[in-house]
């Protein structure tokens, strides 16, 4: 089977159009969805419409729960809660009732999907070092767990004596009796300098992981994002990817 997977779609709905459109080509089997449709971009309800369209399985983000009053707006930074406040405004009914249906974590035999990591999973904890990873594989029924949350992709991989490694070059064979903590950047945010929309493709037959980037138009997105009246560092951000 082969797997789309993605995160932080935030939304950026020319990101979201790109990777959609790179998929096409991909034949993908089934779409998983780290979490984060929403925040920071100007359009919530069309990028929960365009990922529905997907039907895939997906988790919530703390912008996610934040945009419907479940998790703490004090946890972000203004220029965040600023996104937030607005998002809360524009959601429309069924993209409240769809937020709303999102669990946190979701387990299959061949993967788990959550947001942040398993350690507290409401909490939204970042895994952004080796400890953290840790916290996470402690946790981990699977072979492989998907997460989105930091906006920068990469994976950490364990492997049968325990040693952890940290591995950024695709594509990755996913070995037996490995195990592998799989972060699959962001689609509308991305943070690592590269501002190309990021998304993941893992295919069980050939057991390989890849780690892939779709340029869009950052510009519009951007000129969204001032056109309503959000912070100008959201949009500024996007032609940075940081």
């Amino acid at each position: 089977m082969k797997y789309g997977i993605f995160s932080d779609v935030h939304g950026n709905l020319e990101a979201l159009e790109a990777v959609i459109a790179a998929y096409q080509g991909e034949s993908i089997d089934r779409y998983l969805c780290a979490g984060d449709l929403v925040g920071y971009g100007a359009d919530p309800c069309k990028c929960i419409e365009k990922v529905q369209s997907l039907i895939p399985l997906t988790v919530a983000g703390n912008h996610d729960w934040a945009s419907i009053d479940l998790f703490s707006i004090a946890y972000f930074n203004p220029q965040a809660a600023k996104a937030i406040e607005w998002t809360r405004r524009e959601l429309d009914t069924a993209a409240e009732a769809f937020l709303r249906s999102l669990p946190l974590v979701h387990t299959e035999t061949t993967f788990t999907l959550v947001h942040g990591s398993l350690d507290s999973p409401h909490d939204f904890n970042y895994i952004i070092d080796g400890f953290s990873a840790e916290q996470t594989f402690m946790r981990m029924q699977t072979a492989v767990c998907f997460v989105g949350h930091s906006h920068v992709a990469g994976v950490f991989e364990k492997d049968t004596a325990g040693r952890m490694s940290y591995l950024t070059e695709y594509p990755i064979e996913i070995r037996k009796g490995d195990r592998y903590l799989v972060n699959v950047g962001s689609v509308g945010q991305p943070r690592d300098g590269n501002p190309d929309a990021c998304y993941c493709i893992f295919d069980t037959d050939t057991n390989k992981l890849e780690i892939r980037r779709a340029a869009y138009d950052v510009r519009s997105a951007r000129e969204k994002i001032i056109k309503i009246g959000l912070p100008r560092f959201l949009a500024d951000r996007l032609l940075t990817g940081q």
